[in-house]
């Protein structure tokens, strides 16, 4: 599989974690799109696309997401969720990856492409956006 297009869209808050987001397209055939460009203490990584994991009210079955204390739909209590410990605990057990590489070489690969995209595109400046 190959990387045909990188889209890199620069978020503009310096104090922020988050530096950008990034459209990826596959074989010009697949798009992924809200991948994260983000700065941790050892430097650039990339996020993949997700979204929040949901819990069904035990009353109505509305489906609230995690951590919430009360229902939406009828205002029921919801069950606590009960704090894991280590390294996947907080927001990555609160998040699921919509779409993610499957082996840890074609990870590589990818991160490596949109954070040599991500750097070519701090050079142009903030509000511009371009394709590699």
């Amino acid at each position: 599989m190959e990387i045909t297009e990188v889209r890199v869209f620069l978020k503009d808050s310096p104090d922020k974690k988050l530096k950008a987001y990034v459209t990826v397209t596959f074989d010009n055939a697949f798009v992924v799109r809200n991948i994260k460009v983000i700065e941790g203490t050892s430097g650039f990584f990339i996020a993949m696309p997700s979204r929040k994991i949901k819990q069904p009210c035990p009353k109505c079955g509305f489906k609230n997401e995690l951590r919430s204390k009360y229902c939406n739909q009828c205002a029921g209590a919801l069950a606590p969720v009960a704090p894991s410990a280590g390294p996947e605990s907080g927001a990555q057990l609160e998040h699921k990856d919509i779409a993610h590489p499957i082996t840890q070489s074609f990870r590589e690969y990818l991160q490596k492409r949109i954070l040599e995209a991500f750097e070519q595109e701090k050079t142009r400046g903030p509000g511009s956006t371009s394709e590699f």
